[in-house]
């Protein structure tokens, strides 16, 4: 469960709403794999117990945002304001059509028949956040997660963890026997922070479980692992650096659209786009981390994208 402020729960800042496109332009079926759809709040209340209250960031809001980055396909991912109620995400989904994916957030419980209705919606894959709980953060649940992941498995899915890879506990036990791909966010998400990540025995790990074939990397939110204030948040090259120069094949991009909780200057979306080519500037490995990992992580058509 959510962590929740005492009395209230903070309001975030919004994000740059006039988003200009890369400098470099994407390849047409780049796909964002990190982005959240909050609000309406009159239409889809968030839930009591969170930790931050997002502005609306709405349907609308990131289609245009789509649009400017030139970004055809796209990965929505259930943000904590909506607990396990994924309905604003699946509304979203429905208004989309092809091009789109999600990742859910569900009970443990989820049962076989809700697991074939949230494919059919375009689900693909679950989420667990052992971040912002009360106790036992960080702790990956590796039980439960072995238990769910038997039942998603059969539907080609994957579990995506927002977890501090450097403060979890033996990680690599945990999820051993997770019969499904793991999905790590943030470039590992060290709240050590990113200037010596490349340099501690997490991040080594971590390697060694990309090798294994065992989990893919989300390239999302360098503000997040940063201690710079703004762009181009240099702490966090070594790192893009390392994970791209060891395996380019099993990462993936993402926005962290609306760019919740950032505490820092409010970079333009398309301020946050020209960090993929500072990353990654070799144009074929740019498109496999846009284009080819996403459409093999999320089972993209070769020609599906948004309309």
């Amino acid at each position: 469960m959510a962590e929740a402020a005492p009395d209230f729960a903070p309001l975030c800042a919004a994000p740059d709403r006039n988003p200009r496109g890369p400098r470099t332009a994407f390849p047409v079926l780049s796909c964002d794999t990190h982005a959240h759809i909050v609000g309406p709040a009159t239409r889809f209340p968030y839930v009591k117990e969170r930790i931050y209250t997002p502005p609306d960031s709405t349907y609308d809001d990131y289609r245009r945002l789509l649009s400017a980055l030139g970004v055809g396909r796209a990965v929505l991912v259930q943000p904590s304001v909506y607990g396990a109620d994924n309905t604003a995400m699946l509304d979203a989904m429905r208004r989309f059509g092809p091009g789109v994916r999600a990742v859910a957030v569900a009970e443990p419980s989820l049962s076989e028949n809700e697991i074939e209705a949230l494919h059919a919606a375009g689900v693909r894959g679950l989420r667990f956040n052992v971040v912002d709980r009360r106790e036992d953060k960080n702790v990956v649940p590796a039980a439960m997660l072995r238990d769910i992941a038997r039942r998603i498995a059969p539907f080609g899915w994957h579990i995506e963890l927002l977890v501090n890879v450097d403060e979890a506990k033996d990680i690599a036990n945990a999820v051993a026997d997770i019969p499904v791909p793991i999905v790590l966010g943030h470039l590992g998400y060290p709240k050590s922070g990113a200037q010596h990540w490349t340099q501690h025995a997490a991040f080594a790990e971590m390697l060694r479980l990309i090798a294994k074939g065992r989990c893919w990397i989300k390239l999302t939110g360098p503000y997040r692992i940063s201690d710079s204030a703004d762009v181009p948040y240099e702490d966090v090259d070594a790192a893009a650096h390392a994970l791209v120069k060891a395996a380019p094949e099993r990462l993936i991009w993402g926005t962290d659209w609306p760019h919740v909780m950032k505490k820092k200057r409010m970079a333009n979306d398309g301020e946050l786009a020209d960090l993929v080519e500072r990353w990654i500037p070799d144009a074929r490995t740019r498109s496999r981390v846009l284009v080819d990992n996403p459409a093999e992580l999320y089972g993209f058509a070769p020609d599906e994208r948004i309309r």
